[in-house]
């Protein structure tokens, strides 16, 4: 640590630092444009200088490194005139155009300008014009006119996306912010682009001329997709969600968020939201109130029950869902006298016991800092964007990155060690890893393997380095084999020193887990529900056809239940369903969502719930007492919430407790079910129904592939 001087204060900073981190430290803050804390120092716009003692010019504070005893001056006059006429140039060849530009009120370079600019120009010369790009159905390059070249979009998508999307051709007054030949831009978190644009040169293709910034109310929640739990700052006109832009946690997802999460809130105002309960009556769907459909559902459940007994009826469940809904449905499936409920739907194999919820293993932010990494079964950047962005910095630092898999992925970062064989080959894979591991420190193999060359090299990959993690996608948690994959997981993070944990596919497979939305003793698995065995099916948020591993046998098969009961925001499940219930999606409900790491994120509704719809919790509690049925007098979801972690004492936790999280399992090594085909894996824009009726998000390079992947297969 040294001490510089800053405006009359002492400042205590790191060696290496610069002026600019000096100024956050102390709260002082410089204008400036190309800087943005996440990325690397260009030092391009200038705005930035300071007035350093013994230096005959003004110096730019983000890229003058600190010195012992330095003294520096923010507000003198050689740094606020060094300042303004820096503005004086970024405003000679920008468009006046502040009253249309969608960045209005929301702008850094008009906020500067008033502080910094003058009143009139000096310049008469006709401004710069640029023309516009198409680069896509997400970013607006509209008026690239505005561009200050700061290139932050650049650095952006080079050292954060990974893939550098966009470049500046030509030089001085030619220059451009561009795709180059003709590309668009399609990287899974190109949206985060238009949050670091200072200007409105990069703006939101879906939100545009929708609202003006003052008039959005902001209220906070928790993106309902992946597992990392990305803290979102949900924009309200009306009742309406008009926008999605992150809010800032270090410890979760930064200052980023997912293009799935930023966009997929279009599907709340589409056409296809379900808006008051409906009955199919010969064949046709007819809409009525609430009290008629849940007597006809309490009727039939009543009736299956009489007839053919609580074990024909059953519920599957989206683990996009709240814990609060989650644990309800389990709680009224249950006072039917069933334990037939289970959120695994695309699941090939079901573990029968858990000493504990699968889960990270490890706090989301140790990602960023990992030195060794291998990940199993996982299409790491389209399947979880979030995580794969701290990878990749870690993999910037050095970490060595290692793979199994089926084939060879574009993960926008090195990957040194690449194992590579059909999924049905991937316990043999772990096992000639552990193969090698066992030679290299000279004990017993727990399978027999084969030390080939590349298992080998993950193996010293992974005895060397301190901060070590082996981690199992959404294939090998979904693979046929699943349990064997996990024990030589468990195996090789063991003697390595690896920490061992599942990226986990949903925004709450960690809380299904914990609130029991698993099949209780003698109760059916989801591929069991799945292949017909059920008289009466419950479907909370989800569409078996396109969430599970059944696929349209899985529909096919829920043609022949009596009943079925789908709970969704959505006109869903139309051909096989006999209610559908409008229940509120994440935005209009309040709720709980457990991520990754075990972390408890709780969030409130942003806006009221559209037509007839209510929340899921309402619905169970309604439909609890026409059944007669207790322990339901909940009056708040928090209640529901509180019950749920009554065993707790002080309330409810902000981390699951680390005794009811375990990756552990038996040592078993029983033939599994052959795998049939590729594990189920959903393609990044297919997740869950809410961005699936995204069209923005359908209209991306991203989910065109993976239609043509569903087409061929």
């Amino acid at each position: 640590m040294i001490e510089i001087e800053l405006d009359g204060k002492k400042v205590d900073i790191v060696e290496g630092s610069m002026i600019m981190h000096a100024a956050e430290k102390a709260g002082t803050y410089i204008p400036h444009f190309c800087y943005h804390k996440k990325l690397s120092i260009a030092a391009s716009c200038r705005m930035c200088l300071v007035d350093v003692e013994k230096m005959p010019k003004p110096m730019p504070a983000c890229a003058t490194p600190v010195t012992k005893g330095m003294v520096v001056r923010t507000q003198s006059e050689k740094a606020l005139k060094a300042q303004k006429s820096v503005m004086e140039f970024l405003l000679i060849n920008h468009p006046l155009d502040c009253p249309i530009c969608d960045q209005g009120g929301e702008c850094q370079l008009q906020d500067l300008a008033v502080g910094y600019g003058g009143s009139s120009s000096r310049y008469e010369e006709e401004k710069r014009v640029v023309f516009h790009k198409d680069v896509g159905p997400l970013i607006s390059m509209e008026e690239m006119s505005r561009c200050i070249h700061c290139t932050r979009c650049v650095r952006f998508g080079q050292e954060v996306a990974g893939v550098m999307e966009l470049g500046m051709s030509h030089r001085a007054e030619h220059a451009e912010i561009e795709t180059f030949v003709g590309q668009s831009i399609d990287s899974e978190l190109s949206g985060n682009m238009i949050d670091i644009c200072p200007v409105g040169a990069l703006t939101s293709k879906p939100f545009r001329y929708s609202a003006r910034t003052w008039e959005l109310s902001r209220r906070r929640s928790v993106s309902p997709h992946d597992s990392t739990g990305a803290n979102l700052i949900v924009q309200v006109k009306n009742n309406r969600v008009m926008r999605v832009v992150p809010f800032e946690n270090e410890a979760v997802n930064e200052c980023w968020i997912a293009d799935r999460d930023r966009f997929s809130y279009e599907a709340l105002n589409g056409s296809e939201r379900l808006t008051t309960p409906m009955l199919k009556q010969g064949g046709e769907w007819k809409s009525v109130d609430w009290k008629t459909a849940l007597e006809y559902v309490a009727h039939g459940l009543q009736s299956i029950k009489a007839n053919h007994g609580a074990a024909a009826i059953g519920a599957l469940v989206s683990p996009h869902s709240t814990l609060e809904e989650l644990h309800l449905t389990g709680a009224l499936v249950r006072g039917l006298g069933s334990e037939n409920i289970d959120f695994r739907l695309r699941n090939s194999e079901f573990e029968a016991t858990q000493k504990g919820a699968r889960y990270l293993g490890m706090p989301v932010s140790d990602l960023s800092n990992l030195q060794r990494v291998l990940v199993i079964g996982s299409n790491l950047r389209k399947d979880h964007p979030l995580f794969s962005q701290r990878i990749r910095q870690a993999a910037r630092l050095g970490c060595t990155v290692s793979a199994v898999n089926a084939k060879e992925m574009d993960w926008a970062m090195p990957v040194r060690n690449l194992a590579l064989a059909p999924a049905s080959g991937w316990p043999q894979l772990l096992a000639d890893i552990a193969t090698a591991i066992a030679q290299e420190k000279n004990v017993a193999a727990p399978r027999t393997g084969q030390a080939t060359d590349v298992a080998r090299a993950i193996a010293i990959s992974l005895l060397g380095g301190e901060r070590k993690a082996v981690l199992l996608g959404n294939a090998a948690a979904h693979h046929a084999q699943a349990s064997q994959i996990l024990v030589l997981a468990n195996w090789i993070g063991a003697q390595t020193g690896a920490c061992v944990g599942y990226l986990t596919e949903a925004a709450n497979t960690v809380g299904a887990q914990l609130v029991g939305a698993l099949p209780g003793k003698g109760g059916l698995n989801a591929g069991q529900m799945l292949a017909g065995n059920l008289k009466a099916t419950i479907l909370l948020n989800n569409e078996p056809e396109f969430d599970s591993a059944g696929g349209v046998a899985a529909a096919r098969a829920l043609q022949q239940c009596e009943m079925v009961v789908t709970m969704s925001p959505f006109k869903a499940n139309t051909e096989f369903s006999d209610v559908l219930l409008p229940i509120a999606p994440f935005t209009e409900t309040p709720g709980t969502f457990v991520n990754a790491e075990g972390r408890v994120q709780s969030f409130h509704a942003v806006v009221k719930p559209q037509g007839d719809a209510r929340p899921a919790w309402k619905v169970f509690r309604a439909l609890a007492d026409i059944l007669g049925l207790t322990g339901f007098d909940f009056d708040s979801s928090q209640e529901v919430l509180s019950f749920i972690h009554s065993a707790n004492e002080g309330g409810v936790p902000e981390h699951v407790p680390a005794n009811r999280l375990s990756n552990a399992i038996e040592a078993s090594f029983e033939p599994s079910a052959p795998l049939q085909g590729e594990p189920c894996v959903a393609a990044i824009y297919q997740l869950d129904g809410i961005v699936r009726r995204a069209p923005s998000l359908q209209l991306t390079a991203d989910a065109k592939t993976a239609g043509k992947q569903e087409v061929t297969a």
